[in-house]
């Protein structure tokens, strides 16, 4: 499986692989089951793990991984653990406080010492860029979070953070599928008035990050919608993106789930794909669909199957 090179000169060089298992519904899985998983996924090349402290509610997936999967120390140096935090009940908050209050206990429920990623999770309109800093600094002193992101925040919330954040903020995690895909749909029809795709409503998050070694990481990518169910299969809604992706599927020898996975990952701005299945034969086509470069017709002809215009 491809992997996607982190750029920023930090001291943390880190190379993270193209596709990440999102463990948000694994509460539903017992022990063995989530262990099945977390190997299938290794096996796979899938190396990356998302986590966030409010997925079950109360670290509860994170204390089930813990709890279910045991890594030697050489094993845990092989794998990326990654957590998210700033949620919380009706509210966001960025605080030093509840950041270092919320990574603790990210640490405590993964029976790790340390987080490899750090994201937050949703944009804190109430937020202090000092406090962020300060809670960054020590962790990154401490040793307990080796590299810091964000999750849904547009281009002038990154550089907000970043008058006080000393260190790189090395990813975004944004809703992005074929179906779900405003983020890219926008720029190829950019200056056209009369139509509603030439709407930016991501303020530039795409070339923002190109332009400053930011991994974005595409979390629902086969949904067709904010959770409206996916497109994969649903021939009553997208019947011609079914057909596309049945004849590229065929022609590369993958699924349509690893066609799906393909677009995003053929993309330059060198993507991650956030899986949230619990199925791992999904955890093996999405890896497998990650090693598949569309051609440029090919890329351009799901886009447009899709319900997206090319001017």
């Amino acid at each position: 499986m491809r992997s996607v090179k982190q750029l920023h000169s930090s001291p943390l060089d880190l190379t993270v692989p193209s596709v990440v298992l999102g463990l948000m519904r694994i509460p539903e899985l017992d022990d063995e089951q989530i262990r099945t998983l977390v190997k299938t996924a290794i096996d796979a090349g899938v190396t990356m793990f998302d986590h966030a402290d409010v997925y079950g509610g109360d670290h509860l997936c994170e204390r089930r991984f813990g709890d279910a999967v045991t890594f030697s120390p050489a094993e845990r140096e092989q794998v990326i653990i990654q957590s998210k935090v700033g949620i919380r009940d009706g509210y966001f908050d960025f605080s030093t406080e509840h950041i270092l209050e919320a990574v603790d206990g990210s640490l405590r429920a993964l029976r790790t010492d340390h987080l490899d990623v750090l994201l937050l999770h949703r944009p804190d309109a109430l937020v202090e860029p000092d406090e962020v800093a300060a809670a960054f600094d020590r962790l990154e002193s401490s040793g307990k979070v080796k590299a810091f992101g964000v999750s849904n925040h547009t281009p002038y919330q990154v550089e907000l953070l970043k008058r006080s954040v000393h260190q790189p903020l090395a990813f975004n995690q944004v809703q992005l599928s074929i179906t779900h895909a405003n983020l890219i749909a926008a720029g190829v029809a950019s200056n056209m008035a009369a139509l509603d795709q030439s709407i930016d409503r991501d303020n530039g998050i795409l070339d923002y990050a190109r332009l400053n070694d930011i991994v974005l990481q595409a979390w629902s990518p086969y949904q067709a919608g904010f959770f409206t169910g996916p497109f994969i299969g649903d021939r009553e809604h997208y019947a011609e993106l079914n057909d596309v992706l049945d004849e590229l599927a065929a022609k590369y020898d993958v699924t349509p789930t690893g066609i799906a996975t393909s677009w995003i990952t053929r993309h330059p701005a060198g993507m991650q794909v956030i899986l949230g299945t619990t199925k791992p034969e999904r955890v093996q086509q999405a890896a497998a669909g990650s090693d598949v470069v569309l051609t440029k017709p090919e890329w351009y002809r799901l886009f447009t199957a899709a319900g997206h215009t090319v001017p």
